[in-house]
């Protein structure tokens, strides 16, 4: 089964596009987790299950959990959610993108150590880099293009002397879906850039993006959607992290948020 297939799957058995975000802190957990022996996956089980019946993915925050020396939290946590919840997508959001073996090492700590369904990539060093993630074609690649951040200006909107003109990210996409693509490629797109998914999914046609930016960050979600959504009403990971994890009742959040997409995904 190819990534694509597996993630089209995920849609078609959740009827969901939102895909939330484990970002776990130490100062944002409350006492019943802390108290526990792995406070991480004590919080990231209580999340899972809470919003399970909404979401198509879970993508976990490999920062948050490596920094504070909680690898093996992290790797019971992706077991717990394949174990209970297996239609679930496993995202592991880690940027990675180095050059030669280390990129195989990196591959073999995603996709063998971790066993996530797929992992975020930095693509600027260009294919060698992310060379052995995009060729297993049952594990899904994610690769920056147009982000969220205030930064994202400096670099990715450089315009390239090409014929017409193109801005950075625009080759970034072009080259993930023509030279790429084994199946299993997505693109970063931020949802406070509602004009770069439009150009991206023009390029892209297709291919699946990840949109982050939909809760605190304050994109709009109906302009998202319209830009966005692919013929067949899907198309999109819509992330969302704190809006959710950090809600007084994720689960709520969770509910509404979901809600709120399928049903611009039926009524438009």
């Amino acid at each position: 089964m190819t990534f694509y297939q597996r993630l089209n799957q995920a849609w078609q058995d959740t009827g969901s596009l939102l895909c939330v975000g484990i970002d776990p802190q130490w100062s944002a957990l409350d006492d019943r987790h802390r108290a526990k022996t792995q406070p991480f996956l004590s919080f990231t089980q209580d999340i899972v299950q809470q919003v399970a019946g909404n979401v198509c993915a879970v993508k976990f925050q490999f920062a948050h959990f490596a920094a504070e020396a909680r690898d093996q939290e992290l790797l019971d946590a992706i077991s717990f959610v394949k174990q209970h919840f297996p239609k679930l997508v496993v995202i592991l959001d880690a940027k990675r993108g180095d050059i030669g073996s280390t990129a195989v090492y990196y591959q073999r700590e995603a996709f063998q150590r971790y066993a996530a369904d797929a992992i975020t990539l930095n693509p600027y060093l260009g294919y060698d880099s992310v060379q052995p993630f995009a060729e297993q074609p049952d594990r899904g690649c994610i690769y920056l293009c147009r982000t969220s951040n205030p930064g994202s200006d400096e670099f990715q909107s450089l315009v390239l002397e090409a014929q017409p003109p193109k801005m950075l990210y625009e080759q970034v996409a072009t080259n993930v879906v023509t030279r790429w693509n084994h199946q299993n490629a997505m693109l970063v797109v931020g949802a406070t850039h509602v004009d770069a998914i439009r150009k991206v999914r023009r390029i892209d046609g297709d291919v699946p993006l990840l949109v982050p930016g939909i809760g605190k960050q304050g994109g709009d979600l109906d302009a998202v959607l319209r830009a966005g959504l692919t013929a067949n009403g899907s198309g999109l990971l819509l992330s969302a992290s704190r809006s959710i994890i950090e809600a007084n009742d994720p689960a709520e959040s969770a509910q509404a948020l979901n809600a709120a997409i399928n049903r611009y995904r039926t009524h438009g």
